[in-house]
C-alpha cells in the first residue's frame, strides 16, 4: 500500500519562510481554473469581430479544509490533540497577515503529492460547525482561495519575450520610431528595414500612436 501523502501550505517569504502548515485532513476535492484575456476588435463589413490576445490571466485554486478536535487522528491515538482547531485556524489565517519584512502578505505554495501551486491567498472563509463548552471552535471548515503568483522574472523568462525566432505584435506608443522598436526587439536598430518591409510600409517615418506592427522572426545563420 502506498504511503498517504499529506497536503500542506508553505509560507515562501519573510519571517518564518519555508514553514509548512500540514492540513489535518486532505481535501475531498479542489477547483483549479485558468484562462486568457482576448480583446475583440470590430471591423466593418465582417461577419464577426477579430480577436487579439491581450494577456494571460492568473490561475486560481480553491478548496475546503476540514478541522475537527474529535476526529483528529492524533487525538484518537493519544487522547489529546496535538493542535486544537482554534490553533489550526489561527495558523492559516495568519498567512493573510502583512509580513513585517515584506510589507505585504507572503506568497505560499500548496503541495499535495505531485501537485504544486504557488500563489497568494486571496480569501479564507470560515464556517464553525461545533463549539467547545467555552465557545472555542471544535469543528470548522475553511474555504481557501488562492491566485497564482509568478515573479516578474519568471513571467519574462517563460515565454522568453526577447526571443527573435517568434513572430510578435507590438503597438506604437507616443513618439516611438522603427529604429527604437528594432533596437528593443532585436538589439539592432538596423533591423528597422525588416519591420518596414514585413509591414509593407511606404513611409517608415509616418508612424501613428496606437498603430500595430508585426515583427517577423529573424533568419538564423543556418538559414532557419
Amino acid at each position: 500500500m502506498s504511503k498517504l501523502e499529506k497536503a500542506g501550505i508553505t509560507k515562501l517569504q519573510g519571517r518564518n519562510a519555508n514553514k509548512r502548515i500540514e492540513v489535518l485532513f486532505n481535501p475531498a476535492e479542489y477547483s483549479f481554473d485558468r484562462g486568457n484575456a482576448w480583446k475583440a476588435s470590430v471591423v466593418p463589413g465582417l461577419g464577426g469581430p477579430l480577436y487579439q490576445f491581450s494577456n494571460g490571466e492568473a490561475a486560481s485554486l480553491s478548496m475546503d479544509l476540514f478541522f475537527d478536535d474529535y476526529t483528529d487522528p492524533a487525538a484518537r491515538q493519544t487522547g489529546v490533540s496535538k493542535k486544537s482547531v482554534k490553533e489550526r485556524l489561527d495558523e492559516i489565517n495568519q498567512l493573510l497577515d502583512i509580513d513585517a519584512e515584506l510589507h505585504a502578505p507572503s506568497p505560499v505554495r500548496f503541495d499535495w503529492g505531485d501537485f504544486h501551486f504557488t500563489g497568494i491567498i486571496e480569501k479564507v472563509a470560515r464556517k464553525v460547525l461545533l463549539f467547545q463548552a467555552d465557545g472555542t471552535p471544535a469543528r470548522a471548515r475553511l474555504t481557501v482561495s488562492l491566485k497564482e503568483y509568478r515573479s516578474l522574472g519568471q513571467q519574462l523568462d517563460d515565454p522568453r519575450r526577447e526571443s527573435t525566432d517568434k513572430s510578435k505584435r507590438r503597438q506604437i506608443v507616443g513618439n516611438d520610431s522603427l529604429w527604437a522598436l528594432a533596437h528593443r526587439e532585436y538589439t539592432d536598430a538596423r533591423h528597422w528595414r525588416t519591420i518596414a518591409a514585413f509591414n509593407d510600409m511606404d513611409d517608415p517615418l509616418a508612424l501613428q500612436a496606437g498603430e500595430w506592427l508585426l515583427l517577423p522572426p529573424l533568419e538564423k545563420n543556418n538559414g532557419s
